[in-house]
């Protein structure tokens, strides 16, 4: 069977409302040597198309295996016809895709919705590819809804003292021209700050911060420069635009399309964009399309898995 790469919404949602297709497609990304197993790596399998499995010819537990098994799809009782459309959005939607739009588009339950988005968001954590390089930018964030917009009850619940209490701390490195790390950070403390930084960046690049003081131990490995905010924002290459342009695709998703995120929650979400971030250009400038940031999420399916109690800590598992 021919198996076609869908460019847009309406073709991906088209072409994949048949479960042909679906397998098809699937089988050429996960195996395109292929089939094998994926509890021994034979290719000796034989398929059954009426209930889309193999089996493998070796005698061994977990001999019959699907297109899900051992990915993040693994023991969905959805179709990969709700789940390519998922995958799709929310590779590509620049503000990220609620859990209630796609309740009401996909006709799944909210809860279902919310839990296949996690999932998602798992597949989209991708491996870290050695450190970062060249002219680095080094920030924090605050991340939490704004006191004003709070009703007088929620506010006393969550607001105690001034400015940023309260509120979760998100770190993020970025090679300019490059990919950026984020990571939420338990406080903006001279260590969680450098730790970072250290981990993500080669020794001996330039980099530069705001004014925080955390930020001063990086003189000792670094060439760090430092732009003072309350002075200027731009000091000929001296400045950390690029961090703020990330923060506020960042918060743009989180106050606009999610709305509320529970903090031990908030790494999935701060994943999902640096992977729509990492994946918005080639290395030569050009845009990539909205299919090839599609078929990278679904290169990274394999081999990680998200349960329902993994998630919340209750049994009853929704997709």
């Amino acid at each position: 069977m021919e198996v076609k790469t869908p460019y847009t919404l309406k073709e991906a949602i088209t072409y994949f409302s048949t479960l042909e297709n679906c397998v098809a497609y699937m089988v050429s990304k996960r195996w395109p040597n292929g089939v094998e197993c994926p509890t021994c790596g034979s290719k000796k399998v034989t398929y059954d198309a009426k209930n889309y499995r193999w089996q493998c010819s070796s005698h061994h537990p977990k001999r019959k295996f699907s297109l899900k098994t051992g990915t993040v799809l693994e023991d969905s009782p959805l179709g990969l016809d709700k789940w390519l459309p998922v995958m799709w959005l929310v590779s590509n939607c620049k503000n990220g895709v609620s859990s209630w739009e796609i309740h009401r588009a996909l006709g799944v339950t909210q809860k279902t919705a919310w839990f296949m988005l996690q999932r998602a968001r798992l597949a989209l954590q991708g491996k870290n590819g050695g450190k970062l390089s060249g002219e680095i930018e080094a920030d924090e964030s605050f991340i939490g809804g704004k006191a004003r917009f709070m009703h007088a009850s929620k506010r006393a619940e969550k607001i105690h003292g001034r400015g940023p209490e309260g509120k979760a701390i998100v770190a993020a490195v970025l090679e300019r021209g490059g990919q950026i790390r984020a990571k939420v950070v338990p406080a903006r403390r001279k260590k969680e700050l450098y730790d970072h930084i250290v981990e993500n960046v080669e020794k001996g690049c330039e980099v530069f911060t705001d004014e925080l003081l955390s930020y001063d131990a990086l003189n000792a490995e670094f060439r760090h420069q430092v732009i003072n905010h309350a002075e200027e924002y731009v000091r000929g290459n001296v400045h950390t635009n690029g961090c703020e342009n990330f923060w506020s695709l960042l918060k743009r998703g989180l106050h606009g399309t999610y709305v509320s995120v529970e903090p031990f929650h908030l790494f999935r979400y701060v994943d999902e964009q640096a992977f729509r971030y990492n994946h918005r250009k080639h290395e030569n400038g050009d845009v990539k399309t909205d299919a090839e940031r599609f078929e990278i999420a679904i290169s990274q399916i394999v081999g990680k898995r998200l349960t329902y109690t993994e998630l919340t800590g209750h049994e009853d598992e929704a997709a």
